[in-house]
C-alpha cells in the first residue's frame, strides 16, 4: 500500500501560463529571472532536470545542455511545454510527483527548481528526493519565495501584518503558497547534501506602480546590477540560490534514467503501453511523447 503523501498544488487545466505570464504584466519578473539563471547555470552540461517545469517558460534558457528533462505534476502544463518546444530527443516530458521522483541515482549533472518550492508542504522531503538523482559536484539552482523581504518587513514594522518576517517558520499566505526564511532554506539544503554557494536577489522592483512608471529596460538593468547583493542581504521577494552537490565530482551514469516511483525498481522495460516495472508489475504509460508517472495503467 502506498504511503500517504502531502497535498500537492495541481495546475491541471489551469490558464496560469496565459493569465499570469503572457497577459499578467510579468515581463519584468521574467527577464530578471532569466538574468539570474544565466549567471548561475554552468555554460554546458549533459542532462538537466527541470523540476516544476510548467509550460516550459525557462526551458529554452538551458542552451548548454544536451538533454533536458521537464517534470511537472500537471499533464496539461507539460502538454503546453511540448507545444512550445516541440517533440525532440533533446526534451523528455514527464508527468510526476516531486515527492516520488521517477529517476535513478546520478543521472543528471544539473537541476533547477524555479517558482516551485513555495507550493510545497514538505520542502525538505522534495530536496532530499532531488539530491540522489544528481551527480556529486553538479549544480542545483533553487528559487524560493523569501518571507524576509523589504515589503513584509515594512508592513510588520507599521503593524500592517501580524506575522513577523524574522520568524523562521514558513508562512502560508494562501492555500499551498508559502514564503520561507532564507536561513531555514539554507539549513534544508545542507541537510539534504547540497553545498550552498552564490545567492542572487531578484525582483527588487516588484511594485506595480514602479512597473507602470519606469521604463522596463531601466528596471531590468537596475535589478541586474543589484542581484549580486544577495550574497550579503536577502530583502527581495525572490531569491536564487546556487548549490553544488556534495561528494567527489563524477559523471552521469550511463543507461536508463528511470526508477519506479512506487516500488523503487530500476528494472523498467519499454512496451507498447509504456514503461513496465518488473518489481511491482505497474505500467507507466507513455502517450503522445509524454511519460506519465502519476496514473499507471
Amino acid at each position: 500500500m502506498s504511503e500517504s503523501r502531502p497535498p500537492i498544488c495541481d495546475y491541471e487545466g489551469s490558464d496560469y501560463q496565459e493569465k499570469f505570464w503572457e497577459h499578467g504584466s510579468r515581463e519584468y519578473e521574467d527577464r530578471v529571472e532569466a538574468i539570474a539563471l544565466k549567471r548561475l547555470l554552468p555554460d554546458e552540461g549533459f542532462r538537466l532536470l527541470e523540476v516544476g517545469a510548467g509550460a516550459g517558460r525557462n526551458t529554452s534558457r538551458y542552451q548548454g545542455f544536451q538533454q533536458i528533462v521537464l517534470l511537472d505534476y500537471s499533464r496539461t502544463q507539460i502538454e503546453l511545454a511540448q507545444q512550445r518546444l516541440g517533440e525532440s530527443e533533446r526534451y523528455v516530458y514527464v508527468v510526476g510527483d516531486v515527492y516520488r521522483l521517477p529517476f535513478a541515482q546520478e543521472v543528471f549533472d544539473a537541476a533547477t527548481m524555479i517558482r516551485t518550492l513555495h507550493h510545497l508542504v514538505e520542502p525538505q522531503n522534495a530536496l532530499s528526493q532531488i539530491r540522489p538523482t544528481l551527480v556529486p559536484g553538479s549544480t542545483f539552482i533553487l528559487e524560493y519565495a523569501n518571507k524576509r523581504n523589504l515589503k513584509s518587513i515594512t508592513r510588520w514594522v507599521f503593524r500592517r501584518q501580524v506575522w513577523s518576517p524574522f520568524d523562521p517558520e514558513a508562512i502560508e499566505f494562501t492555500e499551498l503558497n508559502f514564503n520561507f526564511h532564507p536561513r531555514v532554506v539554507y539549513k534544508w539544503l545542507k541537510q539534504a547534501g547540497f553545498s550552498p554557494g552564490r545567492k542572487l536577489t531578484v525582483s527588487h522592483f516588484r511594485i506595480n506602480l514602479l512597473k507602470r512608471l519606469v521604463p522596463l529596460n531601466l528596471l531590468v538593468a537596475l535589478d541586474s546590477m543589484m542581484q549580486p547583493t544577495g550574497d550579503w542581504a536577502q530583502l527581495t521577494p525572490s531569491v536564487f540560490q546556487s548549490t553544488s552537490v556534495e561528494g567527489v565530482p563524477g559523471h552521469v551514469r550511463e543507461g536508463s534514467i528511470w526508477r519506479c516511483p512506487e516500488c523503487g525498481s530500476l528494472d523498467l522495460k519499454k512496451t507498447k503501453e509504456g514503461l513496465s516495472c518488473k518489481g511491482c508489475r505497474r505500467i507507466w504509460p507513455v502517450r503522445d511523447g509524454i511519460y506519465d508517472f502519476k496514473n499507471p495503467v
